[in-house]
């Protein structure tokens, strides 16, 4: 194993890179070149021994980027300052952790009342990506759209791989073959990432968003934009809900789109709640046998009224997929671009004479605190954990 010697430590901060156990996590919250960077500003790094390994970053690149690696998870987080993690931490990880201690990364705290209790009783400070507010000045912290980037992507290769059908035009001896059909229903960042990928791969791409805005984006790519005279742009550059007549004009055109695909990729969401379903089980019965729908809103209730979260079903010789974690499928970049998320958010917690702040009146910092000093910072899940009781 080749080393190097880290950079003297100025800031006696330490911090910690677990080794992710949810299953199918393949992400890593730091690679070597963010431990390199951070090492040379003289942060000490912990990496948990093959913390890296599902993304293809194995322990030496680390060691030689300056980290110390740790076998055993007591050992990495004892006396650790900041804990990178993508999941949420569990609970017997949040009870090796000291008071004060800080973790980042994705919470989930709607699913993980008990970790938020938890960390509260144990005064932990914990900061969830999730709520990183969309303004201009946080985009290099945006883990929600770096991890949509990859499930898009992701999204378009798995409908690409179960189609029975090329996707690009192909003239050859054998005749001429028509381009496949990709339909898009949500065009946001995964939306607009499946788009360009579809593209690449040379199918004919239609995409619809109920945010008229949308629509140039889908068209810069070079997709037809399925119109409708709806405008639900909400806020936060998320969409808001239909209106019951909204929704019977919607369901017509899209019907009609997904029928004519031989691919459909849904993204649709709505923060906190179920995911509208935008494609029903008639609606599934009048499409084209072969034909594929890869479904990202599948953890959350599905887009398509027959997805199973976690699962492959096949009904009325459509395959429909409601896969997990997208992003960990490419886990070797969902990773890259997740660390410098990271690295860019650790930035706002380290002030100019290189100490810790503890006062998080950063807009940034103040909207994505989760839990600190034995509270529930976010109202929501404070609600949720206490039934609205202050």
């Amino acid at each position: 194993m080749s080393t190097t010697t880290a950079a003297p430590v100025t800031k006696g901060i330490v911090i910690a890179v677990v080794r992710e156990q949810a299953p199918g996590e393949q992400r890593v919250a730091s690679v070597p070149e963010v431990v390199q960077k951070l090492t040379k500003s003289g942060y000490e790094v912990r990496i948990e021994h093959d913390a890296g390994a599902g993304a293809y970053y194995p322990d030496d690149l680390y060691a030689a980027a300056g980290a110390r690696i740790v076998t055993g998870r007591a050992d990495l987080l004892q006396g650790a300052t900041i804990v990178l993690c993508v999941q949420p931490p569990s609970v017997a990880d949040v009870e090796m952790l000291a008071e004060g201690t800080i973790v980042i990364g994705f919470m989930n705290p709607a699913s993980s009342l008990s970790t938020v209790a938890r960390m509260r009783d144990r005064r932990i400070t914990a900061f969830a990506l999730e709520l990183v507010p969309r303004i201009t000045r946080a985009q290099s912290m945006d883990a929600l759209s770096s991890q949509a980037t990859a499930g898009g992507y992701a999204a378009a290769i798995l409908g690409a791989d179960n189609c029975p059908r090329f996707l690009p035009m192909l003239t050859t001896a054998a005749g001429t073959i028509r381009p496949a059909t990709v339909l898009i229903l949500g065009a946001g960042v995964a939306g607009l990432m499946a788009i360009a990928t579809a593209k690449r791969l040379g199918a004919m791409v239609e995409a619809y968003d109920v945010r008229r805005a949308a629509g140039e984006q889908v068209r810069s790519l070079g997709a037809k934009f399925l119109e409708l005279a709806i405008n639900a742009e909400g806020q936060g550059g998320y969409a808001r809900e239909l209106t019951a007549e909204e929704k019977v004009q919607e369901q017509q055109m899209v019907s009609a789109a997904v029928a004519r695909s031989d691919i459909v990729i849904t993204t649709a969401a709505i923060p906190g709640r179920k995911a509208p379903v935008l494609i029903t089980k008639e609606t599934v019965a009048t499409m084209r046998p072969g034909a594929v729908i890869v479904d990202l809103a599948a953890e959350t209730g599905g887009n398509c009224e027959l997805t199973e979260s976690g699962k492959t079903v096949k009904v009325h010789g459509v395959t429909i997929i409601g896969p997990q974690n997208l992003p960990a499928r490419v886990a070797y970049h969902a990773s890259q671009m997740y660390a410098k998320n990271l690295q860019s958010f650790l930035s706002l917690l380290v002030g100019k004479d290189g100490a810790l702040t503890r006062e998080f009146t950063d807009e940034i910092l103040a909207a994505s605190l989760l839990v600190h000093a034995g509270e529930v910072r976010h109202r929501p899940t404070l609600d949720l954990i206490s039934g609205g009781k202050p």
